[in-house]
């Protein structure tokens, strides 16, 4: 009689027994295999999967790569969100340059300024008004009734256009009738001097290349203006004084201010076109004779 022996635990003791029987009913042609003795479980098949340890272990590394990847991809799309607003602000700055090759000056900073408790007769409407046909918005231009102000109903379809190229990607909408712009024209600074007007965005008036004795590199035109009142496109609202440094906390949110939500500093864009990341750090009495069109300041190099 054939001899069945088991050289593993005794709790397969059973597994053994049952397939010497299957043997000698003719059931199994493997000549004294006990099944125990491979890791297969009973039925044959292969144990397959993760213990608790090694789990653990696997979701560790995961998070570990998790936390030193999100960093960089921040970073990154930070990067191509500074890129965009820095294009937007450029292509700004080219047209302000193809406006007063064609009109020699500037356009007007704000076309009959609304002061408070004023009548809504007086237009309000904005440089960024103007320059729509240098910005390729010719059919918005035309759809801008100038005769009528900028919260006219006669102008409400048309103030509802979005503008791309005047928001920065960053820009969180406010909401509203009119579309928003990102970047509000300097009508001065309140920093070095007394004298608010001493910017290139004026209210009933029209600067021109050769006022700016600073030199166009060295003459702010427009900066961000995140989150700020009367920031839309066709309002004149969104000309502004400078009176605090760069995103400034002690700012009042119910002012206009050089503010954005880039890390650490604002973009602005100079009467040359070039445009600069400002770093919020710079020293305030810098900031605004870079804003003076005519202080005859010297801008520190380093500045940019």
């Amino acid at each position: 009689m054939r001899q069945w022996f088991c050289n593993v635990r005794p709790g397969h003791a059973r597994v053994c027994l049952d397939h010497a029987r299957r043997a000698a009913n003719g059931y199994c042609a493997a000549n004294g295999y006990c099944a125990a003795n491979d890791d297969r479980a009973p039925n044959g098949s292969r144990r397959l999967g993760f213990t608790l340890v090694e789990l653990l272990v696997v979701i560790a590394i995961i998070g570990i790569a998790i936390s030193l990847l999100l960093p960089a991809v921040q970073y990154a799309r930070e990067a191509a969100r500074q890129a965009n607003c820095r294009n937007h602000q450029h292509q700004i700055g080219i047209a302000l340059q193809a406006y007063h090759n064609a009109h020699r000056s500037l356009p007007i900073g704000c076309l009959e300024w609304r002061f408070w408790g004023q009548p809504n007769t007086r237009k309000n409407l904005a440089w960024s008004a103007f320059l729509l046909p240098q910005m390729g918005e010719q059919a918005l231009y035309d759809a801008v009734d100038f005769e009528f102000a900028f919260d006219h109903p006669r102008n409400a379809e048309a103030a509802a256009v979005v503008v791309e190229s005047y928001l920065c990607p960053t820009e969180i909408p406010q909401g509203g009738p009119r579309a928003e712009i990102s970047y509000g024209g300097l009508f001065g600074e309140r920093i070095i001097d007394n004298r608010p007007d001493d910017g290139v965005f004026l209210y009933e008036q029209r600067i021109r290349y050769r006022d700016c004795m600073d030199g166009l590199s060295n003459t702010m035109a427009t900066g961000e203006d995140m989150v700020g009142p009367d920031s839309q496109w066709i309002n004149g609202g969104n000309v502004f004084v400078q009176s605090h440094p760069i995103n400034d906390d002690n700012a009042w949110i119910g002012d206009n201010e050089i503010r954005s939500l880039h890390p650490a500093g604002a973009m602005v864009l100079f009467l040359d076109g070039s445009v600069h990341l400002l770093n919020e750090s710079l020293d305030k009495i810098v900031l605004g004779q870079m804003i003076t069109r005519a202080g005859r300041e010297v801008i520190p190099a380093d500045a940019f």
